[in-house]
């Protein structure tokens, strides 16, 4: 784990080959699975990830927002089993600062380093007056990475 005061990143190896954790990495309606901070509720619309610039949209609740509320994602890193990423805002607006990366690292043909940075250095100030950061804790990053390895097994 590492911690800054604008950034988190866990990381882990999991016994799931790159592809395997990539296939649901790159699928926005799979990433309801993956959360653990309770914002995420279902998938307005997205198509597989493939390309920086792609936007999904989400929908999320949380009191930080006052209740129900949509982002939009816009995907800011792809590499292919590699890497993905988007950084996030309220639907209809520019992306305030905040960015989602997961990394995958193979470590062997059924074994990945996967690791999920959650990083707010970007958020400017007058956002961060209205929004406290971290929203997500350390802890419900690293359980995203087991969701991750179940979402991938099926198990």
């Amino acid at each position: 784990m590492t911690e800054t005061d604008t950034s988190i990143t866990v990381e882990r190896e999991i016994p799931v080959a790159a592809d395997q954790l990539f296939d649901v990495l790159s699928n926005p309606h799979r990433h309801v699975e993956l959360d653990t901070s309770g914002f995420v509720r279902s998938i307005v619309h997205g198509d597989r990830i493939e390309q920086v610039g792609q936007k999904f949209t989400m929908n999320m609740t949380g009191d930080h927002m006052g209740g129900d509320y949509q982002t939009d994602n816009v995907v800011s890193a792809y590499d292919a089993n590699k890497m993905v990423g988007w950084k996030t805002a309220p639907a209809g607006t520019e992306p305030p600062g905040w960015e989602w990366l997961w990394d995958l690292e193979p470590a062997g043909p059924d074994s990945t380093v996967a690791s999920l940075t959650y990083d707010w250095s970007n958020v400017p100030e007058d956002f961060l007056e209205k929004v406290s950061f971290p929203l997500v804790s350390e802890d419900q990053l690293d359980q995203s990475l087991s969701k991750l390895a179940t979402a991938a097994t099926g198990a």
